[in-house]
């Protein structure tokens, strides 16, 4: 009897997952087609593969989404991390409530308002649409994921740790690069691998704000969709959807291998303050 609740959430959890993986599936299963449709399988054949390595504009694309990607995502972490730090420190209640509340404002707000804001302020301000606006624009959108990733990391720390360290002699300086980024280090990582995440996944803002013949992954796809179906870009989407899988494993080893060395550290932290 016990057992019968337990059986039906399997089954629905295995449905939850066909539902989000089957469409990717039916992409990667027909990226393979030696055929140009996706109407019938016509015979295995990885002709569409080289189709898009030998798209030199696919391939460029390629490698400007990932630089976009990376150089945003760097920068949000940094920017979202000391953003986390600053409201961590914030001592008055309702300044801090006003600080979280606008830092969620951009997670809240649909994606095309923030796209077309963005493109109102570039114009504005004179500045051509290209590279540094998708930038911009994606650093801008990035900083609330790491400082909602961090900050929890930050309130779950002792304060004890600050003050003992201090009591130690430690300059600010020293508590920060050793006992406060250490602890925040697998938030710090999850923010990082998050704001690539949607980096790489965001269409609606990156539409707004590209331009100068400058267009990532996403926007493109959809300019081609628009003209009519290709099977590279099912090859080009198998290729993401392994890349993505790669990185989330990759960040799984990592974040185990940060929780227990900075666990180790806080032991050894720890035990020095009690030998003192």
């Amino acid at each position: 009897m016990d057992n019968k609740p337990k059986k039906w959430s399997y089954i629905y959890l295995v449905f939850v997952f066909i539902l989000m993986y089957a469409p990717i599936f039916y992409l990667i299963f027909y990226s393979f087609n030696k055929g140009d449709y996706m109407n019938g399988f016509d015979g295995f054949s990885l002709r569409h593969y080289q189709d898009m390595f030998a798209d030199t504009r696919l391939m460029e694309i390629l490698v400007n989404t990932f630089i976009v990607a990376l150089l945003s995502s760097v920068l949000a972490t940094l920017i979202g991390t000391f953003g986390a730090l600053g409201i961590y420190n914030t001592k008055h209640r309702t300044t801090k409530n006003l600080l979280l509340s606008l830092n969620n404002v951009l997670m809240v707000s649909p994606d095309v308002i923030i796209g077309a804001s963005f493109l109102i302020f570039f114009t504005m301000i004179g500045m051509s649409l290209g590279f540094g606006s998708v930038v911009l624009s994606h650093i801008a959108f990035s900083i609330p994921i790491v400082v909602l990733m961090v900050l929890p990391r930050l309130n779950e720390m002792n304060p004890a740790l600050i003050d003992a360290a201090r009591d130690l002699g430690a300059s600010n300086y020293q508590v920060l690069s050793r006992v406060v980024l250490p602890y925040a280090w697998p938030g710090i990582l999850a923010g990082f691998f998050m704001a690539i995440t949607y980096s790489l996944d965001d269409f609606a803002v990156t539409f707004f704000v590209t331009g100068n013949g400058f267009s990532t992954l996403s926007v493109e796809i959809y300019s081609r969709a628009r003209q009519g179906i290709d099977l590279s870009i099912n090859a080009l989407s198998a290729l993401m959807f392994l890349l993505s899988l790669l990185l989330v494993i990759v960040y799984y080893f990592i974040s185990n291998y940060s929780v227990k060395s900075s666990k180790k550290k806080r032991g050894g932290a720890a035990g020095m303050v009690v030998h003192q």
